[in-house]
């Protein structure tokens, strides 16, 4: 089983406002994650910030909350991972990511399963990105607590620590020339693009 998880905990700072609520598209920015999620996953769950209302959201997703404010991403993560407990498998995406692209999430999910390895990643550049990912949620849970545990906070830092394939640029750009799969919005004019 594959869930899907969408990060969508973070405080928006560069962007002025709740980001993932502005309109992109028609809807809300936050929904093109989920409802791209949904397309592949048997259960997609949303990682909002404490306090944050969960309703209105596509059905077949279901949403939980941060218990701790401004913990950083790899807490929500940690969140997710708690929740999608079935799941031998999970994809993850920020929600400020609308357009991750079908096939490369099917290739990732499919490097997962054939490579022997806890986590698979894009490279972009001379680095490897860590969102989208796709993990293997136990051993990917046992690595966020022992960094949680340890002050990490950042996501790069449990890709570090699990063993990960990274997929080629120029293999994952034949499917997504355009590269909208590691697309995010930052800033009210990337909804525009």
């Amino acid at each position: 089983m594959l869930t899907g998880i969408v990060l969508a905990g973070g405080r928006s700072t560069r962007f002025g406002a709740d980001k993932l609520q502005a309109t992109y598209q028609g809807i809300p920015l936050v929904h093109h994650a989920a409802l791209r999620l949904v397309e592949l996953c048997e259960d997609v769950i949303v990682v909002l910030a404490p306090g944050v209302d969960g309703a209105g959201f596509p059905p077949g997703v279901r949403t939980t909350n941060d218990p701790t404010p401004d913990e950083g991403p790899l807490a929500g993560l940690h969140t997710g991972l708690m929740e999608a407990v079935r799941s031998d498998m999970v994809l993850v995406v920020g929600g400020d990511m609308p357009d991750l692209q079908l096939d490369v999430a099917r290739e990732m999910v499919g490097v997962l399963d054939a490579a022997g390895v806890d986590a698979v990643v894009l490279a972009d550049g001379d680095r490897p990105r860590p969102l989208p990912c796709v993990l293997r949620t136990w051993e990917a849970a046992d690595v966020v607590h022992t960094l949680l545990h340890a002050g990490r906070r950042r996501l790069r830092d449990a890709i570090e620590g699990l063993r990960t394939a990274v997929i080629d640029e120029s293999t994952w750009t034949a499917m997504d020339p355009l590269r909208r799969s590691v697309f995010d919005i930052d800033e009210p004019g990337d909804l525009n693009r």
